[in-house]
This record gives structure tokens, sequence and C-alpha cells, in this order.
């Protein structure tokens, strides 16, 4: 699958029924942050919690 890319961020298209992104969206507001932000965070949680996710080198 090819992907736009730039800057270390890629462009993806994501379905998501409406109960779930009603859920997310209020999430992103009570945390002040964008729908996507919060998107990224569940995302990231979700990869370092079943260790599919290597911890980034600083």
């Amino acid at each position: 699958m090819q992907l736009a890319c730039l800057f270390g961020k890629c462009v993806i298209c994501l379905r998501l029924d409406s109960d779930t992104l009603e859920a997310i969206e209020k999430w992103a507001a009570d945390e002040f942050s964008s729908v996507n932000g919060q998107i990224q965070w569940i995302l990231d949680q979700a990869l370092k919690k079943s260790g599919r996710l290597k911890p980034k080198q600083y």
C-alpha cells in the first residue's frame, strides 16, 4: 500500500461508525486535543501495550 508521507507523518483514510467518532470527538474536546491527535494517542497507547511499538530512541 502506498501512503503519502511528509515530515514523518502519513495520510490515511479511516472509517469509523458515528458512535465511535462521537465518543472520540468528546474525548478529544475533554483533553483539549484534536480528533486526529486523540486517534494518534489511542493507537500509540494500544501499540505500546501490545508490545508492537518499539520505544523511540532520543
